[in-house]
């Protein structure tokens, strides 16, 4: 499967032959090809931007991801705790346990960046605590998330003229380019439907 540059952190849980396993994702500022576990079932849970793990520094998890140990299906182990292993319909639950209990913690400066509103501080103080939540810089944020828009503009039908109009790039191939590094199609394949498996919700095109 494709994978697809993405802003959010997250936790993934899967069952494969039998066993249980659950791990962190970061966030990832490249495309790349993963291979998919035949047989497996997951459940993940995306977390918004400027939040993070009390335990884990989101930095370390950009491009990779942690393998959580000690997990069942029952239960996981995370911030020296256990908790009940989620299913689809329990993600909610388990997110308001987490924050609850101090363990997903959120930086409100960046909170307020996110919103368009400039914090009386310095520049360089919101740069560092923007990273530092979320792993990312501001304009990596800005690129990663446009391109995504970007790529399900063009899936839904709309020219790549007016997407390059809509999402200020500077022209066609600046959009190319950001569609190469951080989606992994082009405007054809992605206008088509071609090209594979992707981790990006294109369900726009059936609709156009």
């Amino acid at each position: 499967m494709t994978s697809v540059a993405g802003v959010h952190w997250g936790l993934v849980f899967w069952e494969q032959a039998g066993r249980a396993y659950a791990g962190i994702t970061g966030p990832e500022t490249r495309t790349d090809t993963v291979p998919v576990p035949e047989g497996a079932t997951f459940t993940g849970i995306e977390f918004a931007v400027g939040t993070s793990l009390r335990a884990v520094p989101t930095p370390v998890l950009v491009d990779g991801g942690i393998r959580l140990p000690d997990t069942t299906r029952r239960t996981f182990r995370l911030d020296d705790a256990r908790w009940e292993t989620p299913g689809p319909d329990d993600a909610e639950a388990l997110v308001d346990s987490l924050v609850r209990a101090g363990t997903v913690v959120r930086d409100p400066l960046v909170t307020e960046v996110l919103r368009g509103h400039r914090p009386d501080v310095s520049g360089r103080t919101v740069e560092r605590r923007f990273r530092a939540a979320t792993g990312l810089t501001q304009g990596a944020v800005r690129q990663i998330e446009r391109a995504r828009t970007a790529a399900e503009l063009l899936a839904a039908g709309e020219p790549a003229a007016d997407v390059v109009a809509k999402l200020d790039y500077f022209d066609e191939p600046h959009l190319a380019r950001a569609l190469r590094c951080y989606v992994g199609r082009t405007v054809r394949q992605l206008r088509e439907g071609v090209g594979g498996a992707i981790a990006l919700d294109l369900d726009q095109r059936l609709t156009s």
